[in-house]
């Protein structure tokens, strides 16, 4: 850690600027530099090291990268892009550029936007003489490996500076897996690396953020973490009980039809009444969770904006809508003229400039306090102003038929849980990524694409060791391409001289446009009305023409489909049920989240931020754990099940339900535990007694009774073999501690 800039300090980081940024600064009317960017002008222009830059959202991350990095370039001769901006969103990239271009045309640097909506012109004009700053999506970066190898020498090889932003959301998943590659394989065409500076505002854990960024050598990345100034936070959880019998909650979001058409009203309209009465007039952000969820908020909302006839303040805002209506959204938030509140998905927990918000709503209790804190930030931004946050949480209806997990009120328990966590400054660390082999498959293909053939040894030397694929040996990899060249896969194939070359189903792979990502899109429809695109759909369920369907916040009849081309073309309709058209799925939870749930359980505080019907909840979740006596015991029958409490998280709480497999049991996992199916209570007793005295576990002997055990895009041209040994070794650890874990249980 660099130590805090004193007043003179940020003076001196000043002087050091090149002129015309110093008088650009001036004309911002920037009375000094924030504490983080003097840190980081310091560390960019008197040292050599990689750099992570960790402050809150509106910290000033972006010029404290920029402009000692500008101000480094400003005299360089050499050909080829002198930095690359990687961002792992489009709006973003737009968003960014906007923020640079007055300054990098004062400077005389070019900067250009690099992804798949951004001008042919202007990129072209970049292949010709590339020169300046590149804004770039890794998409983009892939695409130019696999079909201008040539170009990507040219342009990418010769970066002094790769700045990555939003690095938490690189930590985890296979898109973190890519960039890293990416990254790898870019240091691999130049003499010498170019420094990295990676910028985040969430992050549970800075060493490993720093392991992502520099993997050969973490030790060289130095953290600049900005001081917290935290606003005041405002916040309540309100709590809504669905009606009775309501088996599906998530299908009746998308089925509710005009308000006289409903045989009830659900908790979502509840909480769309509420939102309507407490946001109407201001700047706000909603976020959903699915986009069914998105969906139908979003056109409860404008309905009760028609029946009070007032204007539609309120607009959806999720990755399948067209770009065209997701920057009308940005750019009227960040406007501020108009009071806007965007019901949204994830799209807008990242960094896309859309201005201060008045306050952050969330549907469903959280899972993450990384993308709480994330949203969280959005608010609150100018001084002197609270943040402002509402959690909106459902709980099922309770009656005699109720399960004892339902009565229970998790949702509730979990919420407050977060709530303390939250005050607390906890944010979890990164989990393990099972996309491992996938992902590298993905990469395999691409790089024996660019370099038109490749040796076998080469290809591990350039994909393997210290980085993502840390956990690939030798051996494994040897296997992975011989299956790659069954017969059956018919990936890649061997020349007499030993080069590996695309074969046929391989070419078919790297040739089609869905490659350049490693996260599957799913099978999506294009909405059409009167020859303008919405968007594109998820569709689950039958849809067909005369069907409704909800989408941009609106309700939408199905004139004409297309089964070839996945289109329907639709028109406005006032009501009717719709279609469900996408699963749900949850975060997983970290182990200190549900150790806080079972704090939250055994304490008696009522926190006074719960409206009376949480508070009510929450009464009711910590009356029927006593009732049960969890504070004491871990087994808990209820008709041919029993459920076994572990107070673990979501990837220990997997890992046991697998051991219990192997012991030949069925179970299920929620966030409390697991439901053993169709056993006593006097039959599972001895069995975990048995797992509590086996001692060392052998985590490969767990990993055969795993199911769906492939993960990723190319996950069905993984080996299965190698799919469990990577289980074994992503989870070797946990493996260790089933013994304790069952040992605990009384």
């Amino acid at each position: 850690m660099t130590s805090p800039a004193s007043a003179s300090g940020l003076d001196a980081a000043y002087h050091r600027l090149h002129p015309k940024i110093q008088r650009w600064i001036r004309d911002q009317g920037w009375d000094e530099l924030r504490e983080i960017q003097a840190r980081t002008i310091v560390s960019v222009l008197e040292g050599d090291r990689d750099i992570l830059i960790a402050a809150t959202t509106a910290a000033g991350k972006t010029e404290a990268a920029f402009l000692p990095i500008m101000t480094s370039i400003a005299d360089r001769k050499q050909a080829g892009f002198s930095a690359l901006y990687i961002s792992p969103l489009k709006a973003l990239i737009n968003d960014q550029f906007r923020r640079l271009e007055e300054l990098c045309e004062s400077m005389e640097i070019p900067v250009v936007k690099w992804h798949g909506d951004a001008p042919q012109a202007k990129k072209k004009k970049a292949l010709a003489k590339p020169d300046g700053i590149a804004l770039i999506t890794p998409e983009s970066i892939e695409a130019m490996f696999t079909r201008r190898p040539a170009d990507a020498r040219r342009l990418l090889g010769s970066a002094d500076f790769i700045v990555i932003d939003e690095v938490h959301s690189f930590l985890q998943g296979p898109r973190g897996l890519h960039v890293a590659s990416l990254l790898r394989r870019i240091d691999a065409m130049t003499a010498k690396p170019a420094r990295r500076v990676g910028l985040s505002a969430t992050i549970g854990d800075l060493k490993q953020a720093a392991r992502w960024l520099r993997p050969t050598d973490p030790h060289r990345v130095e953290i600049l973490e900005a001081k917290s100034d935290a606003p005041e936070l405002r916040l309540q959880v309100r709590g809504y009980i669905e009606p009775p019998d309501l088996d599906d909650p998530d299908h009746a979001e998308g089925g509710a039809g005009t308000e006289e058409e409903l045989p009830r009203r659900i908790a979502l309209d509840s909480i769309a009444d509420h939102l309507f009465e407490t946001l109407r007039g201001s700047n706000n952000l909603v976020f959903g969770g699915s986009r069914r969820t998105v969906e139908s908020a979003a056109d409860r909302l404008r309905r009760r904006c028609e029946k009070s006839n007032v204007p539609n303040e309120f607009y959806p805002h999720h990755g399948s809508l067209s770009k065209v209506l997701r920057e009308e959204l940005e750019e009227r938030l960040k406007d501020g003229k108009l009071p806007t509140t965007a019901v949204c998905t994830s799209t807008l927990e990242l960094g896309v400039d859309i201005g201060s918000v008045k306050s952050v709503a969330q549907i469903g209790a959280p899972r993450s306090l990384s993308s709480l804190r994330q949203r969280l930030g959005r608010t609150g931004r100018r001084r002197g102003t609270p943040s402002v946050l509402r959690i909106y949480l459902r709980e099922p209806n309770i009656d005699q038929k109720s399960g004892i997990l339902d009565r229970l009120r998790p949702n509730t328990i979990r919420s407050v849980a977060v709530v303390r966590l939250l005050l607390a400054g906890f944010v979890e660390p990164a989990g393990s990524v099972p996309e491992v082999a996938s992902t590298l498959v993905h990469q395999m293909l691409s790089v024996i694409a660019e370099r038109g053939g490749i040796r076998p040894k080469p290809l591990f030397d350039l994909l393997c060791g210290p980085g993502p694929f840390s956990s690939i040996s030798s051996s494994d990899f040897a296997g992975l391409l011989r299956h790659l060249a069954t017969k059956e896969i018919r990936f890649i194939e061997q020349a007499p001289d030993g080069t590996l070359m695309l074969a046929q189903e391989g070419e078919k792979t790297v040739q089609s446009r869905s490659f350049f990502a490693v996260f599957e899109s799913g099978e999506e429809w294009r909405l059409t009305v009167g020859g303008r695109t919405l968007g594109t759909l998820p569709i689950t369920y039958p849809v067909h023409k005369d069907g409704l369907v909800v989408f941009a916040g609106q309700r939408w009849i199905v004139q004409d489909l297309d089964e070839q081309t996945k289109t329907l073309v639709v028109a406005p309709h006032p009501g009717g049920v719709v279609p469900r058209f996408e699963p749900s799925g949850g975060e997983p939870a970290h182990d200190r989240l549900i150790a806080e749930m079972r704090a939250v359980y055994l304490a008696n505080d009522v926190p006074p931020y719960l409206d009376d019907k949480a508070q009510e909840l929450l009464a009711e979740g910590r009356e029927f754990f006593r009732q049960l006596r969890l504070e004491r015991r871990s087994l808990v029958a209820e008709n041919r099940d029993v459920h076994v409490f572990l107070w673990r998280g979501s990837q220990a709480t997997a890992v046991f339900s697998a051991a219990l497999a192997m012991a030949g049991l069925a179970s299920g996992v929620h966030d409390l535990g697991v439901s053993v199916s169709k056993i006593k209570e006097s039959q599972l007793v001895p069995i975990l007694k048995k797992l509590a005295g086996m001692g060392a576990i052998d985590p490969a002997t767990v990993a055969e009774f795993v199911a769906n055990i492939q993960a990723g895009k190319f996950r069905e041209v993984v080996p299965e073999d190698l799919a469990r040994a990577l289980w074994a070794r992503r989870n070797g650890d946990v493996v260790g501690g089933i013994s304790s874990m069952a040992g605990a249980l009384n």
